[in-house]
C-alpha cells in the first residue's frame, strides 16, 4: 500500500487533471508561438525560469518585458511565449 500511495505522488499533477502551470504547448514544439495563462505568483521571471530551467533567464524576461511593454503580469493575463 505504501509503494502505491508514494508511485501516486511521484505523478505529475497534469495526468490527473491538476495543473503543472506548464509554459510549452504542441504547438511551441512545432515552432508556432505559444499562449500562456499568467498565475497567481507568476512573474516574468519565474515564467522565464520555467520556459527553460537550465539557461539564464534574463533575455526571456527582457524580451517579454518588451512585447508586453512592463515588467508586471496579473493573473489571469494571457501572453505569448517566444
Amino acid at each position: 500500500m505504501m509503494g502505491l500511495a508514494a508511485a501516486l505522488l511521484a505523478l505529475p499533477l497534469g495526468g490527473f487533471g491538476g495543473t503543472s502551470h506548464s509554459t510549452e504547448s504542441a504547438l511551441a514544439a512545432q515552432g508556432h508561438p505559444a499562449s500562456y495563462t499568467v498565475q497567481a505568483g507568476d512573474s516574468l521571471w519565474s515564467i522565464a525560469q520555467r520556459m527553460d530551467p537550465s539557461g539564464d533567464p534574463r533575455p526571456i524576461v527582457s524580451q517579454l518585458a518588451s512585447e508586453l511593454g512592463t515588467y508586471s503580469v496579473i493573473p489571469g493575463e494571457q501572453i505569448t511565449l517566444p
